[in-house]
């Protein structure tokens, strides 16, 4: 994870994997509850008709002048778990994104949430 001064200008950025290629746009950007900084960002992806947001974490991630590159691969990123263009992450789906990235997922220690949209 790393800071950032203002994450809402990310909005509309390309996401690129580690290679460069294009995974899609960046939607909404996601904050660990615990520490407040970008944990995962939503990834718009699909077909024109059939568009959906896949959930990318942000962890070694570097943000450039139009893009944001994250270390996950293209092909991992498209097969994430995913919401509606207008849905919300459901508590109970938050291990679901984490566990695909093979990243630990931990709630609050009153069951809060890990993640909140920013």
């Amino acid at each position: 994870m790393f800071e950032c001064t203002d994450i809402r200008e990310w909005r509309g950025r390309d996401v690129v994997d580690s290679d460069g290629d294009k995974i899609g746009t960046l939607e909404a950007v996601y904050v660990d509850t615990a520490t407040d900084l970008p944990a995962f960002c939503t990834v718009k992806i699909g077909l024109p008709t059939r568009h959906r947001l896949a959930f990318v974490p942000l962890y070694d991630a570097r943000v450039g002048p139009d893009y944001v590159q994250v270390a996950v691969s293209k092909k991992l990123a498209k097969s994430a778990p995913a919401i509606d263009l207008d849905g919300v992450l459901p508590a109970e789906d938050e291990p679901a994104v984490f566990g695909h990235y093979e990243l630990d997922h931990r709630t609050g220690t009153g069951g809060e949430r890990r993640l909140a949209r920013r």
